[in-house]
């Protein structure tokens, strides 16, 4: 029978690079709405950059997100979007987050 061995530990300086990416588009901060804006892009100001996605749907089996993600990758500060709504319905029977 074959011994079974466990490791831990923790690897740092990963680094990610895409090669698939594309150009975000840009949008200037002053002008960003969440409810209006791509499902990824760029949000531009003065002093800094920053690359987002969001999730376009309540369900994560509805929208695949990781698309998304992996198109911000390159960017040196990255968030992600993630929208929380809590539906009890008329009744109460549903609760969906």
């Amino acid at each position: 029978m074959a011994e079974i061995i466990h490791f831990t530990g923790f690897i740092k300086g990963v680094i990610y690079k895409t090669y698939l990416g594309e150009k975000l588009n840009e949008i200037y901060i002053g002008n960003f709405d969440v409810n209006q804006a791509g499902a990824y892009g760029l949000i531009k100001s003065s002093i800094t950059e920053l690359a987002y996605s969001k999730w376009v749907s309540r369900k994560r089996t509805r929208s695949y997100p990781f698309a998304r993600i992996y198109a911000t990758y390159n960017a040196s500060k990255i968030i992600t979007i993630i929208p929380v709504v809590k539906d009890k319905r008329r009744d109460g029977d549903i609760d969906k987050i």
